[in-house]
């Protein structure tokens, strides 16, 4: 199941430093507004301490995690829509995504100049969103005029597009994002065909200096309360300190950074498992003496379902799921140990799959 992540913000604010603490790639950073030419894509692994707990139990070749696709898009600014800055070529990077990190500069450096010429990232936030709500109000005029040709010959199902693509058109001209309106599940099939760039869940990060790492500051707090209404997530991460860290090549050098530094964990952690959360999936996984795999579903999926992201054959000649909790497994310590327990469940088609389920799937085909 491949999911894409897009890091979007104003120019200058630390996207690709956050980007190159957590993907397996590297981009360019620069003092330079617009000096990138092409988005940076990369692969993040999604922490998961548990991978590690279940090794205990069962001695395994290797542990395989569950990615994620970062895209680092480059920095946009008033007017991208139109052409300016780097021009409007990276919104379709953006429309590919499944979710957005928006990223806010939450610090001052005077060898770093903000493109505005001052610090605000209420600004700026406001500044991409109306960038973003352009592009979508463009898609949904496009799409309005086509749909009116067949509402006048009589059309019912365009009648009822061309009325929820005017909800649409009225709120993104009054500044507002698709994802805050309401829809019916028979009205969503009129905008999925847009990938509206509005649509897409959006995680806020404000990047700041190092002394703000644990307790933010005054600019954190003025996001902070700009979003108090949104329900939107705010994590606060220190681009330079995690830059270092993510440079340190054992856990334990790792965590004595982290602990001088007054942090728990990498601030980048939070933000991945946060993306992941987001993305309304959680994990499954497969134990064995050759490997140890977490593997990434959508919340509600059955075993079936959940058996074909391993392999469709799975899911084709699916027969059943050998099922164990990842906590019963932990408490006990092995496979024996639970059936003896009474905690090995055989489940299945309608079996629908919780977070930390350990599964073994019969097949035939």
């Amino acid at each position: 199941m491949a999911l894409q992540c897009g890091i979007i913000g104003i120019t200058n604010v630390g996207k690709t430093t956050i980007f190159n603490c957590i993907s397996n790639t590297k981009g360019e950073t620069t003092a330079f507004a617009y000096s990138a030419t092409k988005s940076n894509m990369g692969v993040v692994q999604v922490p998961d301490p548990r991978l590690y707990e279940l090794e205990k139990h069962q001695v395994t070749d290797r542990i395989v995690h569950v990615t994620v696709e970062i895209v680092d898009i480059p920095g946009l600014a008033k007017g991208s829509n139109q052409g300016e800055g780097v021009g409007n070529k990276f919104l379709g990077d953006i429309r590919n995504t499944d979710a957005l990190i928006h990223v806010l500069r939450c610090f001052d450096d005077e060898l770093l100049p903000h493109i505005e010429g001052s610090v605000d990232p209420v600004r700026d936030l406001e500044t991409i969103d109306l960038e973003l709500q352009v592009k979508d109000l463009e898609s949904v005029e496009k799409k309005i005029q086509r749909l009116e040709r067949a509402a006048k010959v009589g059309d019912k199902d365009a009648k009822q597009g061309l009325e929820v693509l005017t909800r649409f058109k009225d709120h993104f001209e009054n500044f507002g994002n698709a994802r805050t309106i309401d829809l019916r599940e028979d009205e969503k099939k009129h905008i999925d065909d847009l990938f509206l760039l509005t649509m897409k869940p959006v995680i806020f990060v404000c990047n700041v200096d190092e002394k703000s790492a644990v307790t933010g500051n005054k600019y954190v707090e003025k996001v902070k309360e700009f979003l108090k209404d949104r329900n939107a997530e705010v994590i606060v991460i220190a681009g330079a300190i995690e830059a270092e860290i993510a440079e340190l090549e054992s856990r334990e050098d790792r965590l004595a950074f982290l602990k001088d530094a007054g942090l728990a964990e990498p601030g980048v952690d939070k933000l991945v498992r946060s993306a992941y959360k987001m993305l309304n999936l959680q994990t499954f996984f497969t134990v064995g003496p050759m490997e140890i795999r977490a593997w990434t579903i959508k919340t509600g999926m059955t075993a079936p379902k959940a058996s074909g992201v391993i392999h469709s054959d799975l899911e084709r000649g699916f027969i059943r799921a050998e099922v164990m909790k990842y906590h019963d497994f932990i408490s006990l310590g092995s496979e024996h140990a639970c059936k003896e327990a009474g905690k090995f469940y055989i489940e299945g088609k309608n079996y629908i799959v919780e977070d930390g389920d350990i599964l073994h799937i019969r097949f035939n085909v």
